[in-house]
């Protein structure tokens, strides 16, 4: 029976899928095969030959494997490698060659033989691709095949760098990148422009002879492309769909990447479910979505044909649930984000009492703040609560080489005009055009530069704060030391960076908290920096009397808004205040028109908020609630 009901949850998937908790159980899952195979392997007497993968998705598998390595003695003496992939051209000594990646998170720290180690060369002359391609072919063909090819997966659906277009049985081959997969790596390139147009990868017809094929894909990011892999149609625009027709392959999800298959985001549709609240309001409210109406216009007769019959059964009619509903979403919103004063507080999201509150606003960069909850953020000055922001971090790694020349170019012309001596300025300056030009990409800027980018940062975000109505000892700089690496990758989390956030809580006993609460980048910044909050309130938390009282908000960046039936607290905003909303997103010069990290999103920061914002309020308007211009949406975070 329990066979039955599995398959009938996973109906709607067409290949095996086995998903954990989180991408640390997950790579230890992935790893432990993968050890238990070269040990089979060397039972026998036999070499294991792996197809190994590169990028984010596959360091906890390789770290687990060091970690078996080094303290329980697994030996890679017999195990042949093969990576999918290599930009083109790539040197293999630069920071963000594969060849650089495989041995800093794998090779350098194991026994393997390196001359068992294949990866695709990055330097070849392009007349000479093509014959290399069919040696790396035949190498694998002569070691008769892989026994187990690890992948991860990219927004387009690509396997290697086999983007959509590729055929099902092509080989090894150069290969013209995808621009979402080219803009996916500008970080790492310290700019689209610099991240190579080519590469040579394997085809989907070398990965398909694998023995064993294992895809592994961690967060939210990567749920709709999963979906469609998994569940979609096979098809040349999504490459991973090819793995369908293989018996021997498994995708090894994290439950954010899994979120969106049909069994765990709509799970009605194929099995019967235990109706808590919060379950029932995502089916009312995608229901609503699903035949567009609006929920007090439900009927039983679309809850029959749509899978929630079973809702209807136990716990109709549907016009009390729809009822139910409709005031649950009704009563997220309010005027009011710190709590209206003097009134009854039993049907809004926060609290009426203290009526003046100590809020605190946490941005991640210099700008989260205003982009994200820049509405709300000037309502809860304006309705007089003792308002203060935090900058956790410099973000002086997105700012325009230019923009560090203009500004030193003020700052000489100013020192000149008040009768001081520039000759240091000067030299600094000279230097900095010097060092320009010949800048690799990644690579680290003298301190001088990242002090001035960070300045550059500072300046603007006390405009912007300023403009949203705080007085200058409101605006706080933390500069958390895990951030100030110079470079995309940061460093881990330290003391530090928790005890600078405990000493400005401790100073400030904030009733209200506000934090970026995007996950959908596990190694983003605005995850580490909400992390390094909760870590510090953990350890307050039975110490101080102030926490128990205090209250965590979630809100979202400039990309992806909560899921309507996740959000707690609903803030509209008049036309005036999308204006004022925006002007203070201006004050952010340098990350307007084109900043320098834009994602694969070519609208402006502010574009994008209001676009999102508008969306909300839009959304909460097709469920039958009151048209409003535009919302800002918040989640509770209970710790």
């Amino acid at each position: 029976m329990a066979r039955l009901n599995l398959l009938e949850e996973t109906r709607y998937e067409k290949l095996p899928v086995s998903v954990y908790s989180n991408q640390h159980e997950a790579s230890v899952a992935v790893a432990n095969r993968i050890a238990d195979l070269i040990r089979s392997k060397q039972a026998k007497g036999e070499k294991a030959v792996l197809g190994l993968a590169t990028g984010v998705t596959p360091i906890g598998v390789y770290a687990e494997l060091v970690r078996q390595h080094k303290e329980a003695g697994l030996s890679f003496k017999n195990v042949i490698t093969f990576n999918l992939d290599e930009y083109y051209p790539m040197k293999p000594t630069a920071q963000q060659s594969y060849v650089t990646f495989m041995y800093e998170n794998l090779f350098s720290y194991i026994d393997i033989d390196k001359a068992n180690v294949h990866i695709p060369d990055g330097t070849l002359d392009k007349d000479a691709v093509a014959g290399y391609c069919l040696a790396y072919e035949k190498q694998i063909e002569e070691l008769g095949g892989l026994d187990l090819q690890i992948l991860g997966i990219g927004r387009t659906g690509h396997i290697g760098f086999n983007e959509p277009g590729s055929a099902p049985n092509s080989g090894t081959r150069m290969v013209t990148l995808d621009d979402l997969t080219r803009s996916d790596a500008s970080r790492d390139f310290g700019g689209k422009a610099n991240v190579p147009t080519k590469a040579i990868t394997m085809g989907i017809g070398t990965i398909f002879k694998a023995r064993e094929i294992i895809l592994m894909a961690w967060s939210r990011k990567k749920a709709p492309i999963i979906k469609k892999a998994v569940e979609g149609e096979i098809s040349g625009e999504v490459p991973a769909t090819y793995l369908q027709l293989s018996d021997h392959v498994e995708f090894v999800l994290d439950e954010a990447a899994a979120s969106e298959l049909t069994r765990f985001d709509t799970p009605w549709l194929v099995k019967d479910c235990v109706w808590d609240s919060q379950l029932k309001k995502k089916a009312v409210i995608w229901l609503a979505n699903e035949i567009n109406k609006p929920v007090l216009k439900l009927t039983e007769e679309d809850y029959n044909n749509h899978g929630m019959a079973q809702l209807a059964v136990e716990q109709g009619p549907v016009y009390n649930i729809n009822i139910d509903i409709f005031n649950q979403i009704q009563h997220t919103i309010t005027g009011w984000p710190g709590g209206k004063p003097d009134a009854d507080d039993s049907q809004r999201p926060e609290r009426a009492l203290p009526a003046k509150k100590r809020s605190i606003i946490f941005s991640p960069h210099p700008d989260d703040d205003v982009i994200s909850m820049g509405g709300t953020f000037i309502r809860l000055v304006d309705q007089g609560h003792d308002v203060h922001v935090a900058y956790q971090t410099s973000g002086n790694t997105a700012v325009w080489d230019d923009d560090v020349l203009r500004y030193m170019e003020f700052a000489i012309d100013f020192t000149n005009s008040i009768g001081e001596d520039t000759a240091h300025l000067k030299q600094s300056y000279e230097d900095m055009r010097a060092f320009f030009p010949n800048k690799q990409p990644n690579e680290i800027d003298t301190q001088e530069i990242r002090n001035v980018k960070g300045f550059i940062r500072k300046t603007e975000a006390i405009s912007g704060a300023r403009y949203a109505g705080l007085q200058d000892d409101h605006i706080h700089f933390m500069a958390l030391p895990f951030y100030e690496t110079g470079k995309t990758k940061k460093n881990s989390v330290g003391e530090e960076d928790i005890q600078l956030t405990i000493d400005l809580l401790q100073k400030i006993k904030p009733q209200q908290i506000f934090a970026a609460g995007d996950f959908a980048d596990p190694n983003g910044t605005h995850l580490v920096c909400f992390k390094i909050i909760l870590a510090a309130l953990d350890r307050l938390k039975g110490k101080e009397a102030w926490v128990e009282d205090c209250w965590l908000w979630m809100y979202r960046g400039a990309w992806h808004e909560f899921e309507t039936y996740e959000i707690e607290m609903a803030v509209p905003l008049s036309p005036q205040e999308v204006i004022r909303k925006r002007n203070a997103i201006f004050k952010h010069q340098s990350q307007k028109d084109r900043p320098v990290f834009p994602g694969d999103d070519a609208r402006e920061f502010w574009v994008r908020a209001e676009d999102r914002t508008r969306d909300t309020a839009q959304r909460y308007d097709r469920l039958g609630l009151a048209e409003y211009e535009a919302m800002e949406a918040f989640k509770r975070y209970m710790f």
